[in-house]
């Protein structure tokens, strides 16, 4: 009897079976991994990282670094048409422009693009839920990731044109804490990235977005929902810390300088207070002097304690497990926070069991808005755009003037 023998991909580097591999056109193959490592997707500066590791024949340039020569070489000619040469706008699109021109490499065919076999199919977001994104328009956006739900519409990307931004990255820098939150909640990756390598958290370490209030907590909502720092010149720890002190941040600087800083976790080995253990909250601070975290308990009554670290254990914000919910409800946001995890985590299955049922259309949506405002007619009350009544109110409208008619009867 003859037996097969199946021999498994070895990686060039780590000299494993290959795990996600890429195989390069000269036919060595590595880990996905260990290939990014060698040389970044986002990137190549210098020179030897152009090549195989093993043959020296050039690698190809990845799709990300095409996508943003590509962007800003359009970039470029759309300033150009609108004459605005002389702009400060435009003379940042020919720096970063030319980077990728050189990272790409002069010798580059033009065509050939180093293909990622495990790359997921990516969903492209439309220009106008773009906009909505970047708008803050959370109903305008729910109903476009809900009409399609088979789609991973939470993880939708601008066009190449536009870097390949991911949504969450979109609300982030429209500074948009709640849409931020609905779009993790629907399971929007925290640490997805541009087409320049960027992520949500990196972008927030430029200086345009450090000069603005609301900096500090869209960047403590990532953190506690896991972002990560990857390495590079722009998109390390390092450099966003080094860029919070140039800029007059020195509170974030401190918080990333800190393991804990930003995260959420769980309270452990707590043997002064016991009731607290497995407990949430948020290291909101790191006091240096006595070594310990100044947490937030996630509860109703958000008390805030001193710990060490030893107490603390990371634990992740995940759509299942988020601490605090969202809710978009007619036209409004509501937050709901819980004394327990288990709270929050029965609540957010008992939502997703209702969103389960069949997407709204748009004509059932109409026919729903037309029937209300008949609704509101007849019980006397204007389609003003101040608060919309509840079914409470308008039941009580409703039983208060069926009373009133029947004293009137018996007059």
């Amino acid at each position: 009897m003859n037996t097969a023998v199946v021999t498994e991909q070895t990686c060039g580097i780590c000299l494993e079976d290959s795990r996600d591999p890429l195989d390069l056109p000269c036919g060595h193959s590595f880990c996905g991994g260990c290939l990014d490592e060698w040389r970044s997707r986002y990137g190549a500066k210098e020179e030897m990282r152009r090549k195989c590791p093993i043959c020296r024949a050039r690698i190809p340039p990845s799709k990300e670094m095409v996508t943003s020569l590509h962007s800003y070489r359009a970039q470029k000619q759309k300033l150009e048409d609108h004459n605005e040469t002389s702009s400060e706008r435009y003379h940042r699109v020919c720096y970063l422009l030319e980077n990728a021109e050189a990272e790409v490499g002069a010798d580059w065919d033009g065509v050939t693009v180093l293909e990622d076999k495990n790359d997921k199919q990516t969903v492209e977001m439309p220009d106008y839920i773009a906009r909505a994104v970047g708008t803050g328009d959370i109903k305008s956006v729910l109903r476009w990731i809900n009409a399609n739900r088979a789609e991973d519409r939470a993880n939708a990307k601008t066009s190449a044109d536009m870097m390949e931004m991911p949504a969450l990255c979109v609300a982030a820098g429209g500074d948009h804490m709640a849409l931020m939150t609905i779009l993790l909640q629907l399971g929007a990756d925290v640490d997805s990235r541009n087409s320049a390598g960027h992520t949500a958290i990196s972008m927030m370490f430029a200086s345009s977005e450090l000069a603005k209030v609301g900096v500090s907590d869209r960047i403590r909502l990532l953190l506690s929902w896991g972002a990560s720092f990857f390495p590079g010149d722009e998109c390390s720890r390092e450099a966003c810390i080094r860029k919070a002190r140039i800029y007059g941040r020195p509170e974030l600087a401190d918080l990333l300088e800190s393991e804990l800083g930003g995260r959420r976790c769980e309270i452990i080995n707590l043997s002064s207070q016991p009731e607290l253990n497995g407990k949430t909250c948020v290291a909101d601070e790191y006091l240096p002097d006595s070594n310990q975290y100044k947490v937030t308990l996630e509860t109703k009554s958000k008390e805030v304690i001193i710990l060490d670290p030893d107490n603390l254990k990371r634990r992740d914000r995940t759509p299942q497990d988020c601490g605090y919910y969202i809710e978009f409800k007619n036209g409004r946001t509501i937050r709901h926070d819980f004394d327990s995890s288990e709270e929050c985590q029965a609540f957010v299955a008992a939502m997703n069991r209702d969103e389960s049922q069949p997407a709204v259309t748009e004509e059932a949506e109409a026919r729903a808005e037309r029937a209300a405002a008949e609704l509101l007619a007849e019980l006397g009350l204007d389609d003003s755009p101040h608060e919309a009544p509840t079914g409470e109110d308008q039941a009580k409208k409703s039983k208060k003037k069926k009373k009133k008619g029947g004293k009137n009867k018996k007059r």
